[in-house]
């Protein structure tokens, strides 16, 4: 698969840093991150699906949370460590557009899985009588399936719009992956309809999960203000810190890469921006959900003494 009257048929992913003595220290730092990552999120979904009394819709999105996590550090980390040990880290064409097909799946698909978790946190504590009734499986079943046709439009709008340019001079990509506005900087061909799709399909996710999210944690903020006992309302605000921190670091970090794109030459250097949503959400977000959550580490427990006993 090579674009039409594109002469490029590879590209080099240029990676964090030149620096010689920051690779092999940096090789190691990510490689054990990616173990983490693995590690953490494979776990999650092995536990959630060996606990039956894990069965419930907020571990079903837990689950596919975990399953992107662990999908898309694996689209990305294991090229990006190529850099750090390799002369030149080389991708060709089609695998670069299958890795940015991917990356945008999974990150877009995570913000609505975020976003549908928020609706599962807000019937749970403003609604918890028909929550059974309210979050069926069916609602469940289609939230996810929402989800991932979100993600693969997204993915699809701009994977195929990255398909119809035509690169035909340097093809030195300024980044760890093949991303977006890194791509269209070696465009030799006008670029401006691949900004306008990326501004809108960019925009209107992030305005979309993130007011949903905002307008369900404003109910359930009303509704536990509304709990007489300080005993009930610290009960209920637990339930939901796990979630709010996974929100706070996904969006926070994701806001902040694509914040510093808009200013003149700093596309190159939100690549060190996005490490923190490529590679650390990834591996903090079973860790926040295992270590804030009784359920997990009685699950955990359990699972343990079964195995080792």
């Amino acid at each position: 698969m090579v674009a039409e009257n594109s002469s490029v048929t590879e590209f080099i992913l240029a990676g964090l840093t030149h620096h010689p003595g920051l690779q092999l220290p940096l090789f190691f730092l990510f490689l054990g991150s990616y173990m983490v990552t693995a590690v953490g999120n494979l776990g999650l979904l092995t536990l959630i699906g060996l606990s039956s009394h894990l069965h419930t819709p907020m571990y079903f999105f837990l689950y596919n949370l975990s399953f992107i996590d662990f999908c898309y550090s694996t689209v990305i980390t294991p090229k990006m460590l190529m850099s750090f040990v390799s002369e030149k880290n080389v991708i060709s064409y089609a695998g670069c557009m299958t890795q940015l097909f991917f990356f945008c799946f999974f990150v877009v698909s995570e913000s609505f899985i975020l976003s549908a978790m928020a609706y599962d946190r807000y019937v749970a504590i403003c609604n918890p009588l028909v929550y059974t009734a309210t979050v069926s499986p069916r609602v469940c079943a289609l939230l996810m399936l929402g989800s991932y046709a979100v993600g693969f439009a997204g993915a699809m709008a701009h994977t195929g719009n990255m398909l119809r340019l035509t690169f035909c001079g340097s093809n030195i990509i300024d980044h760890y992956l093949c991303e977006v506005l890194p791509l269209l900087q070696l465009s030799c061909t006008s670029t401006h309809v691949n900004e306008l799709v990326f501004s809108i399909v960019v925009g209107m996710v992030i305005a979309t999960s993130s007011i949903s999210i905002f307008i369900s944690y404003a109910l359930i903020l009303s509704s536990i203000l509304r709990i007489p006992s300080a005993e009930g309302r610290s009960k209920a605000f637990g339930t939901c810190g796990s979630h709010i921190t996974a929100v706070a670091l996904f969006f926070g970090s994701g806001a902040f890469t694509y914040l510093t794109t808009s200013f003149p030459g700093s596309v190159g250097r939100s690549k060190y921006a996005s490490v923190f949503y490529t590679n650390v959400v990834p591996m903090l977000n079973p860790l926040i959900y295992s270590l804030r959550n009784k359920d997990v580490k009685l699950a955990l427990g359990k699972t343990l003494k079964r195995v080792l006993f």
